[in-house]
């Protein structure tokens, strides 16, 4: 997988004495991907990374803060504390192999979450959320053509497809914490920027013309579709904002309204409520 950094009008305008930003390395995003191979070996419906790089995004800009073993049961339908993995559920090859996953997803949950806090002006700023996406297109454009043979009549993902199909799973999966506010400005603020995200989940169906993650690749993605991508990212940065500024839901508990002194008792004795349970 390689990082992609989204094209944007503006040039990159670092300060001086900005913090020096480090990134997980590749290794990493390839042990990670090695887990999940081995995941999807026991449950062959476990995601890709790029799926998880997107739901991981969604989840940390939720309303409500999820906790780990409730929106990893929903991503890798990995059995709760207690339950046995069964054919319908994926399960890690031992508790080794978890605590790595863990420590992996951590370290990539850190970088997220201080990326989309981050007071960025442009998308080519070392310090703004770069998703870590693939160009499968692009990667089997520049196959020997006796190699491409094997993914003729395939339907590749489009740049980025994959991500934004994992953020709308983890939107989907709990629809009460992206339900629209009461405040009409912020309800709209939400739908522009959950649009934007959408867009990225349908094909892009423009002739090719650029390679996103590479300047010598062959191309593979639409000049449209690129930046799609980039309002797709600064649409992650609104919602991010969205849900801070709103904080998590409030619960109000509605008393049950108490009846008149001289109405019925409402436990059915037919006796008026100052007389039953409203004497005293």
């Amino acid at each position: 997988m390689t990082t992609s950094t989204p094209p944007d009008s503006s040039s990159p305008t670092p300060a001086s004495d900005a913090p020096e930003t480090t990134w997980m390395e590749m290794e990493a995003f390839d042990e990670l991907d090695a887990i999940l191979d081995d995941l999807r070996s026991r449950y062959d419906e476990t995601p890709q990374w790029e799926f998880c790089e997107g739901f991981m995004a969604a989840v940390i800009c939720s309303r409500r803060p999820i906790p780990p073993v409730e929106y990893l049961s929903v991503l890798l339908a990995t059995p709760a504390e207690g339950e046995t993995p069964d054919a319908e559920s994926g399960s890690f090859a031992s508790p080794e192999q978890q605590a790595r996953f863990m420590e992996l997803w951590n370290q990539r949950w850190a970088e997220v979450a201080t990326a989309l806090d981050a007071q960025v002006d442009t998308l080519e700023d070392d310090l703004c959320y770069h998703p870590e996406v693939m160009d499968i297109r692009g990667a089997v454009a520049d196959m020997p053509s006796e190699e491409q043979a094997a993914f003729k009549g395939e339907d590749l993902p489009a740049f980025a497809q994959v991500w934004a199909l994992g953020f709308m799973f983890a939107v989907e999966s709990w629809p009460e914490e992206w339900a629209a506010p009461r405040d009409k400005d912020a309800a709209q603020w939400l739908d522009n920027a959950l649009q934007a995200v959408v867009a990225m989940t349908e094909d892009d169906t423009a002739k090719p013309e650029v390679s996103p993650l590479s300047e010598e690749g062959a191309p593979s993605t639409s000049i449209a579709r690129l930046n799609a991508f980039g309002d797709a990212i600064w649409a992650v940065y609104d919602l991010r904002e969205l849900w801070k500024t709103m904080g998590p839901k409030v619960e109000t508990i509605r008393k049950e309204a108490t009846p008149g002194r001289n109405d019925l008792c409402p436990c059915g004795s037919g006796k008026k409520y100052k007389k039953c349970h409203g004497a005293g």
